[in-house]
């Protein structure tokens, strides 16, 4: 019996993760060590980083590469709305969780349930159901995502996919938009201040 070849993580979730991680990090060494209260803070750092942690969602959820892409708009938009709540080593393993989880019931049409995704996560089920209503409530239960908005994203990530030279394509936009002259993403503002003309643009493709 041939043995089980493992599955490639797609590209979305190592860009994604790396920018997690940057931004983390960069608000780490500002933090006065004062943070605004939030569910999503932890007590302490997990030990697991922020790419182990999402590749292993991405093992174990079984979803949809653009339900990242989904979490990361979603993840933007709590942003926005909570602007005194930063993204740090403290709380980005629970926020990851719980958007992937909140984009996971609204993109596909099969999904496991909120007890498996807290054993996945790490946490208990009554957290795991407390983050996903709080997360629900901080983004105003705004969950639709038009293709205009989704190509937008992608094309973020397709930039800092560049920049960290990866392989592998994003998953497609639902349908072909230009990209809206919207302000840059308020959670995920570290890509590289100049991208680089050699860097040639890569099709969306799952």
């Amino acid at each position: 019996m041939a043995e089980e070849q493992p599955v490639a993580v797609p590209a979305v979730v190592s860009v994604l993760s790396a920018i997690l991680q940057r931004q983390a990090e960069r608000n780490d060494a500002a933090s006065s060590g004062c943070r605004a209260p939030s569910a999503f803070h932890g007590v302490r750092k997990p030990s697991i980083s922020v790419h182990r942690y999402l590749e292993r969602i991405f093992r174990y959820a079984c979803c949809s590469p653009s339900c990242y892409v989904v979490a990361y708009i979603y993840l933007d938009r709590f942003a926005g709305s909570h602007p005194a709540v930063t993204l740090d080593s403290f709380n980005v393993h629970r926020f990851l969780i719980t958007s992937v989880l909140t984009a996971v019931k609204f993109m596909d049409d099969i999904y496991y349930n909120n007890a498996y995704y807290a054993k996945v996560g790490g946490i208990s089920l009554m957290e795991m159901n407390y983050l996903e209503v709080d997360f629900l409530f901080g983004i105003g239960f705004e969950l639709n995502v038009t293709p205009v908005t989704f190509s937008y994203y992608c094309s973020i990530l397709q930039r800092e996919m560049c920049r960290e030279s990866l392989p592998s394509p994003l998953p497609p936009a639902p349908a072909p938009a230009p990209a809206p002259a919207a302000p840059a993403s308020r959670l995920l503002c570290c890509l590289a201040e100049e991208e680089s003309s050699s860097c040639q643009q890569k099709q969306l493709a799952v």
